[in-house]
């Protein structure tokens, strides 16, 4: 029945799964029993109750589970260092040894050097080479975040010796929906779609099964500058090669999420004009040493911005109330500009975009710019002219005077913002500079000094000089 289908989506979603693994951890079953009842739970859940748990809980479970299970689990961890901790040098080690590459090196880079060191001392021949190797990439580099969890076969096997190396590697390797090809000199030579595999037969070429153009990086690369072009092949792995064409590991597609959220992360923190991501777990030196030389340049931009209104003592002298709505206008113009932005910072991310794409999206964010200033001039001729003449004790033409002058340079002001916040990143992308990096807090100050110029210069020309009020 179509109800009770929707009875069980209902059950499903309120599974608290992570409650339940508490549940049976504190229900002192036997460690058999209490191994059999936690193998039923994805490691990620298991990772979480981790985390609630005490040293003691966490130490027998450790116990019941076993090495491989407690590596799969650790691998979900975003901190691994305390509980790393908790074990000795030689059991980490084993744990560390069972972990893919790239999530033990994400686990090891949590410790301090001393600890690491230990670890790394302990580690197989194997384990120790890999990430020795990821070690070597700086974090900034494509090798840094590959993983050596692959399936490599040669080129000169048959169908039914590429199966049988299939088998054997997939024991250690647990990515086999691709696997990697290359030929009697370890260079890089193709792959191969595990479903072609197994449909294929005995007596086929392994050659007609594989995929030369198979897209590819390479370990020096920059991720941010590779990060759009792995998105937009959408494969469950792609292999990472040195200079020479090696084969040296793969990029699967959960490092690909995470690459996207760690150069979003990145992205928002640059706007805010941090140099990177902060954590809870960075001191307050390391805080401050990132945002303090953004501060101190916008001090003094600031200081430009005082100084311009301090040009303008005159208007306020004579017409004090116009300070009264200076805030509204400059938040305004440092909200649109914030809005052109973040979206030109988006369309930015196409490298194919042309001059004319570029300035269909300046002429749009103008007409954007100009629409929503018109009509916040209209609210604002309407709803501050009354304010002006119930609050303040203005005539009504007086009034209206004022507040149409505010109108104008809401409208006058928005327009150049957006076309600041189109252009700024635009020009910082042209000259191989992170849009992202000193747009924001740039633009901003811009804004402010084109709202401050545009406001009191209206005020000053129309308002006192035109119709003589104060």
């Amino acid at each position: 029945m179509p109800g009770n289908g929707k009875w069980r989506d209902q059950t499903m979603q309120k599974k608290n799964y992570v409650q339940e693994i508490l549940d049976i951890i504190h229900s002192g079953l036997p460690q058999a029993e209490l191994a059999e009842k936690l193998s039923d739970y994805h490691e990620n859940d298991l990772a979480d109750a981790l985390t609630a748990l005490t040293p003691e809980e966490r130490q027998k479970v450790y116990t019941t589970l076993g090495v491989d299970t407690v590596a799969e689990i650790f691998s979900y961890l975003d901190d691994a260092e305390p509980y790393l901790k908790e074990l000795d040098p030689e059991r980490a080690a084993r744990v560390i040894s069972h972990m893919d590459s790239d999530d033990a090196v994400d686990a090891l880079d949590d410790l301090e050097e001393d600890d690491k060191a230990k670890i790394v001392h302990q580690l197989d021949k194997d384990a120790a080479d890999d990430v020795k190797l990821l070690l070597s990439y700086h974090e900034d580099e494509i090798g840094s975040c590959m993983t050596t969890n692959y399936i490599c076969i040669r080129r000169d096997m048959t169908i039914r010796q590429a199966m049988s190396e299939l088998v054997k590697q997939a024991g250690e390797n647990d990515n086999i929906s691709t696997l990697y090809v290359v030929d009697e000199n370890e260079h890089f030579y193709g792959a191969i779609d595990l479903k072609d595999l197994i449909v294929a037969r005995a007596e086929e070429r392994l050659e007609k099964l594989i995929a030369r153009s198979y897209p590819y990086v390479t370990d020096h690369e920059k991720i941010s500058d590779c990060i759009d072009r792995i998105v937009d092949y959408a494969e469950r792995s792609l292999p990472v090669l040195n200079d020479s064409g090696k084969l040296l590991g793969i990029i699967t597609s959960a490092d690909v999420v995470e690459l996207v959220d760690d150069e979003m992360g990145d992205d928002y923190a640059k706007l805010g004009g941090l140099t990177s991501e902060e954590d809870l777990n960075e001191g307050v030196f390391q805080s401050v040493k990132k945002r303090l030389p953004w501060l101190i340049a916008l001090l003094f931009l600031g200081m430009l911005v005082s100084s311009v209104v301090g040009a303008f003592e005159s208007v306020v002298a004579v017409l004090p109330i116009v300070i009264c709505f200076q805030s509204m206008v400059l938040d305004m113009a440092g909200n649109v500009g914030t809005q052109s932005l973040a979206v030109t910072i988006r369309v930015l991310v196409d490298e194919n975009l042309t001059t004319a794409k570029k300035l269909q999206l300046l002429w749009k964010e103008m007409r954007v710019g100009l629409t929503n200033g018109a009509l916040l001039a209209v609210l604002a001729l309407g709803f501050l002219g009354g304010y002006i003449h119930f609050f303040k004790a203005y005539a009504w033409g007086e009034a209206f005077l004022l507040s149409g002058c505010v109108g104008v340079s809401l409208v006058v002001a928005m327009v150049i913002s957006s076309l600041v916040g189109t252009v700024i990143p635009m020009l910082f992308h042209k000259i191989h500079i992170d849009p992202a990096v000193a747009s924001g807090p740039l633009i901003t100050t811009i804004n402010d000094l084109v709202a401050v110029v545009v406001y009191y210069g209206l005020a000053a020309v129309v308002l006192i000089d035109m119709f003589h009020l104060g």
